[in-house]
């Protein structure tokens, strides 16, 4: 029985690709003289599936359609997900990289609180980009390409999962660039709900103390009106830094677009050429004054992101009118990430950890480009990425958005992949082709790699326990995101599975953490 709960379980990763022609691909559950779709593979495994706990079969997944295509010739699905993709009609997949991270812990917040998330906040790849990877970091170049997959007993016969892995080189904290941090923090009266602004207070001083002597610090807060608390400092200069946090007290109304505006002043004041610098936004969101969608609030503030060379980070706290798609908009038009603290510990990871030892940035406009082999791979599906698509002939363009990737960062995209039958281990499946800016040449880099099938591990069993983890992520953010490939099943049905391979998981922390927030919701 738990063999059959596993098959069934996390069905919800046979799902293929993200990608970004000027013309609308075929989904693959509709291409003319393709094997069975997986959708229908789907309908069978659920109709065949024992009640579980007693309920009814599974029901049938819900069948895809399209929505019309965007502006910009790429198609947009009508459940916001990614289709299958036949690769007799589209073989690339490219998407901007991301190392946001915020849709994991605005989940693991809400439902520490007893709610449900909002499914809009869900993106599956901010869940699996949380977790460690155990990726070895490239020798001497700027990125490595990691590659591997299964035929995981979590997808249906003739399906296997791709991971496909980059790896940034790392700096140590003694030898990056210095660095030039404005804080811009909210403290409008929703900041003195759930002791919001006192966890931000807490974690610049957690940063504080991580400060060099050539660095430099500045504070600007806002509510209805943005002030500067702390001028252009350096590092060294303790007591002034800290005198300046603990002055910061909730006001009034929002103005995100103010203080925005003098941030981003105070960034250019304080610029160090060949540095880091970074305006750094913590707020709960909820914009109420001025401008409040993060296109105009960045333009009537007159930023740039791009030509002013100061990269915007994004960082959320709280819960309640908590704004996921404002602070995910605007670090993505600001070149920056996004993540959202919900914990001590999430506080010190981001404050200090991610603030200082990723702090040097290593690539601008990253993107990724995937070229599926169609007799190999008939077709394929991209988990997760929904807003980060890029049309296929943009990849070469220097027009073209992609990700900003710090220093140490690692990014990973899973691809359910729907096999053509072989017994070679040697032919090509896809070749992985990865694109960036350098940030002080501003010239552009590529590497590729090629994955052959015999890169794939043979069982799920003898597959990496990172790889093992990452399907069990994708399958609960799929799930509670209310994917239309998945074919019904429940929450209880996904910790029931992850009982029966918690054992061969990575032993870290955030997995336990993470296998720990399945028993809270399993009767979901």
């Amino acid at each position: 029985m738990r063999r059959a709960l596993l098959c069934c379980a996390l069905i919800a990763l046979a799902a293929g690709a993200c990608s970004s022609s000027s013309a609308t691909p075929t989904p693959y559950n509709q291409a003319a003289n393709a094997p069975a779709a997986p959708a229908a593979s789907y309908a069978a495994a659920a109709t065949a599936a024992p009640a579980w706990h007693g309920a009814t079969p599974y029901p049938i997944a819900t069948p895809y359609s399209w929505s019309t295509p965007g502006s910009d010739g790429v198609p947009f699905p009508s459940m916001n997900t990614n289709p299958y993709v036949d690769t007799t009609e589209d073989h690339l997949s490219t998407f901007g990289l991301d190392v946001d991270t915020a849709s994991y812990t605005v989940a693991r917040g809400a439902i520490a609180q007893g709610r449900r998330p909002e499914t809009s906040t869900i993106r599956p790849e901010e869940w699996v980009n949380y977790f460690d990877q155990g990726y070895a970091a490239p020798e001497t170049d700027t990125f490595a390409i990691h590659v591997d997959g299964a035929p995981t007993p979590f997808l249906t016969s003739g399906e296997v999962l791709l991971r496909v892995g980059v790896k940034g080189r790392a700096v140590s904290a003694g030898r990056r660039p210095s660095a030039a941090l404005t804080f811009v923090v909210d403290c409008s009266g929703s900041m003195a709900d759930q002791n919001k602004l006192e966890m931000v207070k807490g974690s610049l001083a957690l940063l504080a103390n991580e400060m060099r002597s050539d660095d430099r610090i500045a504070i600007v807060a806002f509510s209805t009106e943005a002030r500067v608390v702390l001028g252009p400092t350096s590092g060294s200069d303790q007591w002034a830094i800290m005198n300046a946090i603990s002055s910061l007290r909730p006001g009034d109304s929002t103005n995100a677009e103010d203080g925005l505006r003098l941030g981003y002043q105070l960034g250019r004041q304080q610029f160090i050429e060949g540095g880091i610098n970074r305006v750094v936004l913590a707020t709960d969101g909820v914009a109420n004054v001025g401008y409040t969608d993060a296109a105009t609030i960045l333009q009537h503030a007159g930023i740039d992101a791009a030509s002013s060379h100061v990269q915007l980070v994004a960082i959320g706290v709280g819960m309640g009118d908590y704004n996921d798609s404002l602070l995910e908009d605007l670090a993505d038009k600001g070149e920056g990430f996004y993540a959202y603290v919900d914990t001590a510990d999430e506080a010190k990871r981001i404050f200090v950890d991610k603030l200082t030892t990723t702090i040097d940035t290593i690539a601008l406009d990253a993107k990724a480009q995937i070229d599926f082999n169609p007799q190999m791979v008939a077709g394929y599906r991209l988990i997760g990425y929904e807003d980060r698509g890029v049309p296929d002939a943009s990849f070469r363009s220097n027009s073209s958005k992609g990700g900003a990737i710090g220093a140490g960062h690692q990014v990973t995209a899973l691809y359910a992949l729907v096999l053509r039958s072989s017994e070679s281990q040697d032919q090509r499946l896809a070749t992985v082709t990865l694109r960036w800016t350098d940030p002080t040449t501003h010239r552009a880099t590529e590497i590729a790699s090629d994955v052959n099938r015999g890169d794939l591990a043979p069982t799920f069993a003898q597959s990496d326990p990172h790889f093992k983890l990452d399907s069990l992520v994708a399958a609960t953010a799929e799930t509670l995101r209310s994917s239309p490939w998945i074919p019904g099943y429940r929450i209880r049905d996904l910790q029931s599975a992850a009982d029966e391979i918690r054992h061969s998981l990575p032993e870290t922390k955030e997995a336990t953490d993470f296998l720990q927030m399945l028993d809270q919701v399993r009767n979901w």
